[in-house]
């Protein structure tokens, strides 16, 4: 089946829409038969202004960016120098129990000034696309979300005596004395 071929009307129709459209980016070899036509008349419609908007534009600030332990609060944790002041055991809970379990734990903690936590999600199964050791994969994402960002500095897997692959250090930050 061959294209329809345009009458003279959907020709001379083509042609001036074609005209009257800029390039996008470099200009295609010049239509013979564009030259040839008279330019298109001026638009009649006239562009709108942008609106106004009553409300000024909030711009939230981005939360604060996470940082690892240093070496030697790792290595005081790890001898016991460095107290770790809370702890929270997300053990046979489900991903939504155990996100609103986190999120009231880190807020607590804040509240009475404690500047590092232990969070243990267990290791899970050995096999990493296993249904089991959800709760592993899940809690670094749910530190890493911007309302909790702010509450916290950073946090690391926790060493060998404090649970390992299967715990985190969590380090808090201070609360400043305007918040609630």
């Amino acid at each position: 089946m061959s294209p329809r071929r345009l009458s003279e009307d959907e020709r001379t129709l083509w042609l001036g829409v074609a005209r009257s459209i800029a390039p996008l980016r470099r200009r295609p070899r010049p239509d013979p038969e564009l030259a040839a036509l008279p330019p298109a008349p001026p638009s009649s419609v006239k562009p709108k202004p942008a609106a106004v908007s009553a409300r000024p534009k909030v711009v939230t600030p981005a939360p604060p960016p996470l940082a690892p332990l240093d070496r030697r609060m790792k290595r005081r944790l790890v001898r016991g120098a460095e107290a770790i002041e809370a702890r929270l055991d997300l053990h046979g809970l489900t991903q939504s129990q155990a996100h609103g379990a986190l999120t009231g734990f880190v807020r607590s903690a804040q509240a009475r000034g404690c500047r590092l936590v232990l969070v243990i999600t267990g290791k899970g199964a050995g096999d990493p696309y296993s249904e089991r050791g959800v709760l592993k994969r899940q809690v670094p994402m749910w530190l890493r979300l911007p309302e909790m960002r702010s509450m916290i500095v950073g946090f690391e897997t926790a060493s060998a005596a404090h649970g390992g692959e299967g715990a985190l250090y969590v380090r808090l930050r201070r609360k400043h004395g305007g918040d609630t």
